[in-house]
């Protein structure tokens, strides 16, 4: 980790604990920091905060005022942080369960959600139950006991309902013409890599290791290799392609 995001982090949690106080009994990185594979200027920060009880609503919009962008500038594409009980952390639940979604930065929609219930089920509510299973492997703790400690992983059955959620709503989304390539492709692909890993050997990777891992498993290594190097700026898959590997992952984490 950089000396920027290091400071990042460390304001972060700190302008949290100012809201929050004894009310803050954990903050947590994610995501591609948590993995070891953050890649400044394309990677989000991802973070976790964990709160001892339901906050105010007051309490939510200050947090949001405070850890907004414009007020804190993160160094990356985005921050991407979610709120949690600590009895929502602790349980295991698939459900969503947050208390506060911020996405803020200067390359990223700014969104604030206050309440688990306002969030729309077409943007997916999958999300939430996978990041707090990687948290659980992975999380690299800013403040408060090891993420092992304060988040339960998913049971198998929730895990692999969930990563077929994820799948069936990407393949949903609205597909790039053509056979030319599809910037974003490569995140589709090497995605899907990761799911499948975890479901195969039980292990969260970074999206570019999961791929790795699926290569030596016997699966293309042509296409993997092209999603990889788009992402240190090659040209990527086509939509197509994407898609077609897309529904190969689903048809095997199905079976």
């Amino acid at each position: 980790m950089d000396s920027t995001l290091r400071r990042y982090l460390a304001d972060l949690a700190g302008a949290a604990r100012a809201v929050l106080g004894d009310d803050l009994v954990g903050a947590y990185a994610a995501g591609s920091v948590g993995l070891d594979a953050y890649q400044p200027g394309r990677s989000d920060v991802d973070v976790a905060l964990v709160c001892a009880e339901a906050l105010d609503i007051e309490v939510r919009r200050q947090l949001v005022a405070r850890l907004r962008h414009e007020a804190l500038p993160c160094p990356a594409r985005g921050l991407e942080l979610v709120v949690y009980r600590r009895a929502v952390a602790g349980s295991g639940t698939p459900e969503p369960g947050f208390e506060v979604e911020l996405n803020t930065g200067r390359r990223m929609p700014f969104r604030a959600t206050l309440a688990a219930a306002d969030r729309p089920v077409a943007d997916g509510l999958f999300w939430y139950g996978l990041d707090r299973s990687i948290l659980h492997q992975c999380g690299h703790a800013l403040l408060g006991p090891p993420a092992a400690e304060m988040f339960a992983d998913l049971s198998p059955a929730d895990l692999r309902r969930l990563l077929l959620d994820a799948l069936r709503w990407w393949l949903a989304l609205p597909a790039p013409p053509g056979d030319e390539p599809a910037p974003g492709a490569e995140d589709a692909v090497l995605g899907a890599c990761r799911s499948l890993v975890k479901v195969r050997h039980g292990v969260w990777l970074s999206k570019t290791a999961a791929g790795r891992r699926l290569v030596a498993d016997g699966w293309p290594a042509e296409l993997i290799g092209r999603a990889i190097a788009a992402r240190a700026g090659g040209p990527p898959p086509s939509g197509a392609e994407a898609r077609a590997f897309q529904r190969r992952v689903l048809a095997e984490i199905s079976r």
